[in-house]
């Protein structure tokens, strides 16, 4: 074991998922599995006396859900949820969770959520520079056909972006324009700042006032949050 080695645990109260997650951790270099649990008020007990980097959490089990686990813990090490139920994704990104993998999971998905939450470990960690270094490759406009015209829209002036059928309306700060396009191109022409909250809207992060598990305030417009949008949007706001 080196010293970038993560150790981790397993907390599930079904043995044959305990095993899956064994197998996908064996796979994984840099990963050291110091115990499984099936009773997690034993995992609890053992948290409290070890050092562990990151824990695999089932979510529904006796005596104590996954969710009042990691609630319980007064400084509680990475989570990564591992469930059998869909419909906990809000309540567990609230608690700033790493991931959230639906069983049966698979290694891909398994070896996503590991680099994930590597790639966020290693961010924090201060990284030197000589000097920053502007990245001027990322557009900051776009021109859209509207009236017979090429029409530029900056995208800091862009409120949220609406599909009409075979149309997008964008609405900006200023006014609203409509073009002939469909919602998912439209989208690849946006920058990162631009998020797909539904089948009908994209908004502009950096102009969100507020957010909820049903909808995305900006000013006084709330605009609804797609069921299969809701575990993304939570990702990418929290």
């Amino acid at each position: 074991m080196t010293d970038t080695t993560l150790k981790c645990l397993i907390v599930d109260d079904e043995p044959l998922a305990i095993k899956l997650m064994q197998r996908h951790v064996e796979q994984m270099p840099g990963l050291d599995l110091v115990a499984t649990f099936q009773n997690p008020l034993e995992a609890y007990a053992f948290l409290k006396n070890e050092s562990i980097d990151l824990v695999f959490l089932d979510i529904q089990m006796p005596v104590l859900t996954g969710l009042d686990f990691v609630k319980s813990l007064h400084n509680p090490p990475a989570i990564i949820f591992t469930t059998a139920y869909r419909n906990y994704a809000v309540e567990s990104y609230e608690l700033d969770v790493v991931d959230y993998l639906v069983k049966p999971i698979s290694f891909n998905r398994f070896f996503q959520a590991v680099n994930k939450f590597t790639n966020q470990r290693n961010a924090e960690i201060p990284v030197a520079t000589s000097s920053p270094i502007s990245d001027t490759s990322s557009p900051s406009h776009i021109y859209v056909n509207a009236n017979k015209k090429h029409i530029k829209v900056n995208f800091e002036e862009i409120l949220y972006v609406e599909s009409i059928k075979d149309y997008v309306r964008i609405h900006t700060v200023h006014n609203s324009i409509m073009t002939k396009d469909k919602i998912s191109e439209f989208e690849k022409k946006l920058s990162d700042d631009f998020l797909r909250i539904h089948r009908s809207f994209i908004v502009n992060t950096q102009k969100i006032t507020a957010f909820t598990a049903q909808d995305v305030e900006i000013g006084e417009r709330e605009i609804p949050i797609g069921g299969s949008y809701k575990e993304l949007v939570y990702r990418r706001l929290k």
